[in-house]
C-alpha cells in the first residue's frame, strides 16, 4: 500500500507544480524558467541531504547507477521539462498535462521494441483510448473562429507535449533501472538518486547557456516568478519525483506508473479552479480517456 500511496502523492505533487509553473510562465520564457527551477531545486536537495547526514550515500553509489541517473535527469528534466513548460505556456495545464502524461504509452512501446513484450487486447484498447484522448484535447471549437496564429500555437503546444511524453518515458525507464539495481534499492539511495538526477539536469542546462541563453535571461527573472518556479521545482522534483522513485522500491512499475499518471484528472480540476481556464466537455473526456488508456495498458 505504501508504494501505491507514494505514486498517488507524486501525481498530486505534479499537479500542484503545474499550477505554479503556469503562473510563472505568464511572463517568463520556458528555457530560462527551467534553468532557474533546476538550479535552485538541486541546491535545496543537496543541502537537505547534507543536513540529514546522508551526503555520504552519494559516494557509495556505483558508477553505473550515477550514469543512468544523470542521463535520466538530462533527458527528462533538461529536454523533457523544458518542452513541458513550452506546452503549458501555449495550451494551459488542462490540455498540456493530460497529453504529457501519455508517457506510459511510450514506455510500453520501448518495452515492445527493446524487450519484445507481448501486445495484448488491453494494450490495443488502451492505445486507442490514449490516442482518442489526445485527439480530443488537440481539437479547437469551430464556432470560436480560431485564427491561424491560434491554430499554429495549438499545434506547437500539442507537438511539445507529445515530445515531452517521449522524453519522460525514456527518463523514467532509466531511473527505474537505476533504483532497482541491487545496491540502490533503499530509501537513502532513492534520496541520493533523486538529488543526482536534478543536479545533473541543472549542470547540463547551465553549461549549455552560452548556446541556448546567451543573454543569461535566467538571471533576470522577477523575484515573484523565481519563488513560484523554485516552489514548483521543490514540489515536483524534490517531493514528487522522490515519491515516484520510492514507489518503485515497494511497487512494480506496472502498478506505480498508472497511479502516478492520474495527474490529468487533478490538472483539469486545478486548471478550472485555480487558473480559471475554460475547459470544454471534450477536454474533460479526453483527460479521462488518457487515464483509462494508461490503466488498460498496465492491466495484467
Amino acid at each position: 500500500m505504501i508504494g501505491e500511496l507514494a505514486a498517488l502523492g507524486a501525481a498530486i505533487c505534479w499537479t500542484v507544480s503545474a499550477v505554479l509553473y503556469k503562473e510563472a510562465l505568464l511572463k517568463a520564457n520556458p528555457l530560462p524558467a527551467n534553468i532557474v527551477r533546476c538550479v535552485y531545486t538541486s541546491i535545496v536537495l543537496v543541502v537537505c541531504l547534507a543536513i540529514i547526514g546522508k551526503f555520504g550515500v552519494l559516494m557509495d553509489l556505483s558508477l553505473h547507477a550515477v550514469i543512468l541517473t544523470s542521463v535520466s535527469g538530462i533527458v527528462g528534466l533538461g529536454f523533457g521539462d523544458t518542452l513541458y513548460m513550452v506546452s503549458l505556456k501555449l495550451m494551459g495545464i488542462a490540455r498540456a498535462v493530460p497529453i504529457t502524461c501519455s508517457y506510459p504509452l511510450f514506455n510500453l512501446l520501448l518495452a515492445v521494441v527493446l524487450a519484445g513484450e507481448a501486445v495484448t487486447l488491453y494494450v490495443i484498447l488502451g492505445t486507442v483510448a490514449i490516442v482518442l484522448g489526445i485527439w480530443l484535447l488537440s481539437r479547437e471549437e469551430k464556432e470560436t473562429g480560431t485564427s491561424e496564429p491560434q491554430k499554429k500555437r495549438l499545434i506547437r503546444g500539442v507537438a511539445s507535449a507529445l515530445a515531452t511524453a517521449i522524453f519522460w518515458s525514456v527518463s523514467i525507464a532509466m531511473i527505474n533501472m537505476a533504483i532497482n539495481l541491487p545496491e540502490t534499492s533503499s530509501l537513502d539511495n532513492a534520496l541520493a538518486i533523486n538529488t543526482i538526477r536534478v543536479s545533473a539536469a541543472a549542470f547540463f542546462l547551465l553549461a549549455s547557456t552560452p548556446i541556448t541563453d546567451r543573454k543569461c535571461s535566467f538571471l533576470k527573472i522577477h523575484k515573484k516568478r523565481l519563488i513560484a518556479l523554485t516552489s514548483g521545482g521543490i514540489v515536483a522534483l524534490a517531493v514528487g519525483w522522490f515519491l515516484l522513485t520510492f514507489s518503485f522500491i515497494h511497487t512494480p512499475q506496472s502498478q506505480a506508473v498508472p497511479i502516478s499518471s492520474t495527474t490529468p484528472l487533478f490538472a483539469t480540476v486545478s486548471g478550472i479552479v485555480f487558473l480559471h481556464e475554460k475547459v470544454a466537455a471534450r477536454e474533460v473526456v479526453g483527460s479521462i480517456m488518457i487515464v483509462i488508456g494508461i490503466f488498460l495498458i498496465f492491466t495484467v
